[in-house]
């Protein structure tokens, strides 16, 4: 696991900007690990969340579920379990319905005072004030009224929300682009790799983009080819590609 430090520094950088550097360093396919489905983040005035995944499973439409003695106490005994900070990842097994919501005011603060920044779900929310003034962020598919048999149907297995399989601990990056699932052996370098490739932009391709006011237009192709190929120089040393 990173630092407390190294997860503050992240929190810095947008999603996308922690994608760019994670693509460089990465072994898996750069066209998975994030969300292929849209999301919504209903509080992007947060900024971005950085946490470790507890996963969850509910299906709020099954009444039987309510039948579970002990649910809710477990459920939160393995939340408490792992080490924060920490982001809960919720399944909605009635997607694309949408009978009710696990979150509110009072699973919101809960989670809070249990060590979580905040959920990516793909069933809904509600209270979104209320949850706001808790400081827990939500990434969501739509909100709605009722919470219906909301209850913990599973906890501490593999999800997959809005596209996206996620393993209990992993590392998740999130804002209102989305969010982005790092692979294990790829947290080590991912700090390094964000801050190095947002620098990089900022000493190439931006400012030769931004500079170029007045220019005729075969200049600044010109310069802005120039750039990219220094940005591409530059990438390549620094990842020994």
């Amino acid at each position: 696991m990173l630092s407390h430090s190294d997860l503050l520094k992240l929190k810095r950088w947008n999603t996308p900007t922690v994608y760019n550097g994670w693509e460089q360093i990465t072994k898996s396919e750069r066209t998975r690990n994030f969300n292929l489905e849209p999301t919504v983040d209903y509080m992007p005035q947060m900024g971005p969340m950085v946490g470790y995944a507890v996963t969850l499973v509910f299906e709020p439409s099954n009444r039987k579920h309510t039948e579970a003695r002990d649910a809710n106490l477990e459920y939160r005994r393995y939340v408490a379990s792992v080490p924060g900070p920490k982001i809960v990842v919720l399944q909605d097994l009635d997607k694309p319905m949408t009978y009710g919501s696990f979150w509110g005011e009072v699973n919101a603060n809960a989670h809070k005072a249990l060590g979580c920044v905040g959920t990516i779900t793909d069933g809904a929310i509600r209270d979104l004030d209320e949850m706001t003034n808790a400081g827990f962020k939500a990434l969501a598919r739509r909100m709605c009224v009722g919470h219906a048999y909301s209850v913990p149907v599973r906890w501490g297995v593999p999800v997959e929300v809005f596209g996206c399989p996620v393993q209990p601990g992993q590392l998740i990056h999130a804002d209102k682009h989305g969010f982005l699932a790092i692979p294990p052996e790829d947290e080590e370098r991912l700090l390094d790799a964000a801050v190095f490739m947002d620098q990089n932009e900022c000493e190439t391709v931006i400012p030769a983009s931004r500079g170029s006011g007045g220019m005729p237009y075969d200049e600044v192709i010109e310069r802005l080819s120039r750039a990219s190929a220094q940005f591409g120089a530059n990438v390549r040393k620094h990842f020994n590609k």
